[in-house]
């Protein structure tokens, strides 16, 4: 009896593993609807490009080196998914938690659920970036970044090894339950890295300080993009469970789906308030940007707050995203779609409020991990940047800008017969 308790619990949670990772992988179809329709037709060919490429590439990278570094398993070596079951019985068999304890889970759906975050943090960075950024320049840095420096972290947070050999965040009280700061803020840092090096597109800023608006091409396909990132939060969050077949898990699963999309709902309607009373018109753009603003602030600790709670973090997310895409556009930092700040502010917002819900965590130790994060991730980030920008340039020639990176970068535009007479 207890053997077939386990089979049924080990599917069920394998099961549910693949489905949240195949939900996490949809985001890409968000992140590439969503900057698509916020960049102009000229420019659209190539966003999709990178979207579509920057998957395909962490995939590969993390198999290659990314999954080992981060938890220290070479499983494309051993062929992890040829598994023993007398031996996968035996070992936990002999666990303290016995069989619906624990986690339990084929380690093949491990490796597929983490290499969609490793994508998600770099899609982060295509946004930020976009219109103005050599297509191979940014690819080679999706390598880097997937292969080298997102694993290099997530070792020190969810893969538990001190940092550098000096300390352990686990030690100084830090949690970041789904990756506010492992995955989003760390996408921001390297993309706010890129951005400082790459400069503004030209015409964003006037030389006597006026901030010129730019409007993305295709705003229908930004709130699509919006609501399939919304969607797929709920595998973001709701997989980072890590197990569903119990029922104080499947209690915890049902409570992280729930705060999940209370505050996005927060997010999306403190950003419409305070676009309301800023500019006196409700802008789609700030709306989309507070939902997902909402989203990434509750992820670092979406199992803890009551739904209230979770609409409330959700609300100031929305607010403090709309303050912060402004602020960069005072200091000049061009960020077409608002990636910095909803992935940057909104993620740093998030680890910030654990502590008043999450037992065992300190505001000392979210600063430290906060701190740590990004740090490596900017720093190593610039460092990359610079070694790119020198080696074979990171920005388009200012004619190439002018008439749109899609034909220099892929030789085709999305909508042809709008942008250009036959």
């Amino acid at each position: 009896m207890e053997e077939n308790i386990f089979h049924l619990q080990y599917a069920l949670d394998t099961f549910y593993f693949l489905i949240c990772g195949a939900l996490v992988m949809w985001m890409a179809a968000g992140f590439a609807m969503l900057e698509s329709g916020l960049v102009r037709a000229k420019n659209t060919t190539e966003i999709l490009t990178k979207n579509v490429v920057l998957y395909a590439t962490a995939c590969t990278m993390y198999l290659i080196c990314g999954y080992a570094i981060m938890y220290d398993n070479t499983f494309f070596l051993t062929g992890i998914a040829d598994v023993n079951v007398d031996e996968t019985l035996k070992s936990f068999a002999e666990r303290e938690d016995g069989f619906t304890g624990g986690s339990i889970y084929s380690g093949a759906s491990d490796f597929f659920f983490q290499v969609v975050f490793a994508a998600t943090c770099m899609s982060i960075v295509s946004g930020a970036v976009a219109e103005r950024m050599k297509l191979w320049a940014f690819l080679l840095f999706a390598v880097v970044m997937t292969g080298f420096i997102y694993p290099l972290e997530g070792s020190w947070t969810w893969g538990g090894k001190d940092v550098f050999g000096f300390f352990s965040l686990g030690d100084a009280g830090f949690k970041d339950f789904a990756g506010s700061g492992i995955v989003h803020m760390a996408g921001a840092a390297a993309a706010l890295a890129g951005v400082l090096l790459l400069g503004a597109r030209k015409g964003k800023y006037g030389p006597n300080g006026e901030i010129n608006a730019i409007t993305g091409a295709n705003l229908p396909l930004a709130t699509l993009g919006m609501l399939i990132l919304w969607m797929g939060w709920f595998g973001f969050n709701g997989g980072s469970v890590l197990k569903l077949g119990d029922i104080a898990n499947a209690n915890s699963v049902a409570m992280v789906f729930l705060n999940t999309n209370a505050a996005a709902a927060g997010g999306l309607l403190g950003a419409l308030v305070v676009a309301r009373l800023l500019f006196g018109k409700a802008d789609l753009t700030m709306i989309l940007n507070g939902a997902l603003a909402g989203l990434v602030a509750i992820t670092a600790s979406p199992d803890t707050p009551s739904a209230l709670a979770s609409v409330i973090i959700g609300v100031v997310a929305g607010v403090l995203v709309v303050f912060s895409i402004l602020g960069l556009d005072k200091l000049r930092i061009d960020d077409p779609v608002g990636a910095i700040s909803v992935h940057g502010a909104a993620g740093l917002f998030g680890l910030l409020v654990v502590p008043f819900t999450a037992e065992g965590t300190t505001f000392l130790g979210q600063l430290i991990g906060a701190a740590t994060i990004f740090i490596w991730v900017f720093v190593a980030s610039l460092v990359v940047w610079y070694v790119i920008k020198l080696v074979m340039g990171i920005r388009v020639s200012e004619e190439d800008e002018f008439e749109g990176v899609d034909i220099a970068e892929c030789g085709m535009e999305a909508y042809p017969e709008f942008t250009r007479s036959k």
